[in-house]
């Protein structure tokens, strides 16, 4: 409940949210800060829960012997936290469904210690044909380290709502 100066109470409330999809433009990249720095608790953790054994991201004695020299953040985790760090910004309460992605690419691994900092550029938009009041929007993902170079790039097809169909 909102309350008045007078009160002492709040004037207004705000609530966090991502865009509508009538509020997203083609083209439109928005940078999602802050970055989040993959510690070698959140690649173990990741890894085991999600069942994946691979030696290239627990195994520090092996790791060592192959091409990088280390450890590398487990992939699907660099995937995760590039979409999810688009959730605030973009979808938080306003997405419907994710409907896929595309072109998943990591061109440079991650180590523990690393900072990706990600962006998102609206690919495009439609109305959905079969959904009133709902939207479909592609994103082109991009994440880079703390020194500007690419280790991950995903295309990801969301349906939104409209803002009016939502209320």
């Amino acid at each position: 409940m909102t309350g008045t100066p007078q009160e002492g109470g709040p004037t207004k409330d705000v609530e966090q949210r991502g865009l509508y999809y009538d509020e997203l433009e083609t083209g439109t990249r928005y940078l999602h800060r802050p970055g989040r720095t993959l510690t070698e608790a959140d690649n173990v953790l990741f890894t085991t829960l999600t069942m994946n054994t691979q030696a290239l991201h627990l195994d520090a004695a092996w790791a060592a012997g192959q091409p990088f020299g280390q450890r590398l953040v487990n992939s699907m985790l660099t995937l995760a936290t590039l979409v999810g760090s688009s959730v605030a910004q973009l979808t938080q309460g306003t997405i419907v469904a994710n409907l896929g992605l595309t072109d998943v690419a990591f061109p440079h691994p991650l180590f523990h210690g690393d900072t990706l900092y990600s962006e998102t550029v609206v690919a495009d938009r439609r109305p959905s044909a079969s959904r009133p009041g709902q939207g479909v929007v592609t994103f082109a993902h991009t994440g880079r380290n703390q020194d500007g170079t690419v280790v991950a790039t995903a295309t990801r097809t969301v349906l939104m709502w409209e803002r009016e169909a939502h209320r």
